[in-house]
């Protein structure tokens, strides 16, 4: 990976006069990883920027989230803004509204596995378990080091025999476990889906996808636009299969003036 801002000629060459689909996570992306997910709020500056790329004749945003759909909409607010909850599992934006088609029985397992955790989980302070409905988030980040070893065994003694019987998919993310319903979609999908109908849509100039994920959910992403257009991974570590990184959110919404200054010269 390079560093973007060490490379700002580069970018702007591949950003300049193209229709720019720019695709963003958002816990550990625009708004920093905080100790619950309602504590993580987007910066007014970061949300002033996405207005404005969103209102742009030269820019599409997406927002694909762990969240659920009607928590990200909450979360960020901004009108005409694609907004992809659970991971792409439902999507909605406009002229868009999808819903993957995950059987009532997974739902059934999905449901299952949530109140089991909770009541299992709840002797365990800081342990909490988000149910989503299509997913499971169970976050640990508040969990005493004393008490880690347990939560992971009650954790792993319930989702295992679903896991086995191929009923559910564990990722595990930055002090998370996202449990999901084991269909073939994530955000590698998702991002392809919303470029085919974003070129569709505009016709003759190329759509230009701008993925900036901080995640391992992300990492399909990143895997699906390599050499289609730019990837970018938030944080510290090298280990991505994004092809530039950005040190942390401040300069994510550095970012974000950057386009707007190509979008709108």
């Amino acid at each position: 990976m390079y560093y973007l801002f060490a490379r700002v000629n580069e970018i702007e060459k591949l950003l300049c006069d193209k229709f720019v689909l720019l695709l963003l996570d958002y816990d550990g992306t625009l708004t920093p990883i905080a100790e619950t997910p309602q504590k993580a709020i987007i910066p007014s500056e970061a949300k002033e920027l996405l207005q404005k790329l969103s209102e742009s004749s030269c820019c599409k945003v997406a927002i694909i989230s762990g969240r659920s759909l009607e928590d990200i909409k909450k979360a960020v607010a901004i009108k005409d803004v694609i907004y992809a909850g659970n991971h792409g599992l439902e999507i909605e934006g406009p002229n868009i509204k999808f819903e993957s088609q995950v059987s009532p029985k997974l739902k059934g397992v999905i449901r299952h596995i949530a109140e089991d955790l909770a009541k299992r989980l709840s002797g365990i302070k800081g342990a909490i378990v988000e149910d989503k409905e299509l997913t499971i988030s169970v976050h640990y980040r508040l969990v005493a080091e004393k008490d880690t070893q347990d939560f992971l065994s009650i954790f792993n003694e319930i989702i295992n025999p679903y896991i086995s019987r191929n009923e559910i998919n564990v990722d595990a993310g930055k002090k998370v476990y996202e449990v999901k319903s084991p269909v073939q979609w994530d955000k590698g999908k998702v991002v392809l889906w919303l470029m085919a109908r974003e070129q569709f849509a505009i016709g003759g100039k190329e759509v230009f996808p701008v993925y900036i994920g901080d995640d391992v959910t992300d990492e399909n992403a990143f895997k699906a636009l390599k050499r289609k257009g730019l990837t970018i991974f938030v944080g510290e570590s090298r280990s991505s299969s994004a092809d530039y990184y950005l040190k942390d959110t401040k300069e994510v919404t550095k970012f974000l003036h950057l386009i707007l200054e190509i979008n709108h010269s």
